[in-house]
């Protein structure tokens, strides 16, 4: 899996950051294995503004301060929206019927030729275009 380039979406980084009972541990021991396979993590702006909602509403530093501690550790590379990942959103989202947010975060990932998009949203597994693999079926052999 050496140089394989994983996107991973809002939610795995909400169960590490909010310290989730259910998925914390498995999404830790999920990156550390891709880590250790030198996969390259990439997410969009989109996760910025998904996770920082509730902490800027709390007026929560310590959260928003280990949000960014997080992309710069892990290091996860963000992306912006562009033109073109706006209209290859368009595109998936008027063949899938995908959410507006899910279908930019997904255009993104095709756009930098991920191998793997990493999220908790069954839904888009339905999406062809990339392998989504979901934070509840990853099975760590």
């Amino acid at each position: 899996m050496t140089g394989y380039k994983v996107f991973i979406d809002t939610a795995p980084l909400i169960y590490l950051l909010d310290n989730d009972a259910n998925f914390c541990v498995k999404t830790a021991r999920m990156l550390s294995s891709l880590e250790s396979e030198n996969a390259t993590f990439i997410s969009s702006v989109i996760t910025c503004t998904e996770y920082l909602v509730a902490p800027y509403r709390d007026d929560n530093f310590e959260k928003i301060q280990a949000f960014w501690n997080l992309i710069v550790d892990c290091p996860i590379m963000l992306y912006p929206i562009t033109r073109d990942i706006a209209n290859q959103a368009a595109k998936i989202r008027g063949k899938y019927h995908f959410k507006t947010m899910d279908s930019l975060q997904l255009a993104v990932a095709c756009v930098e030729n991920c191998d793997m998009f990493l999220t908790n949203d069954k839904e888009l597994k339905n999406f062809e275009e990339i392998r989504c693999v979901t934070v509840e079926e990853w099975n760590l052999t």
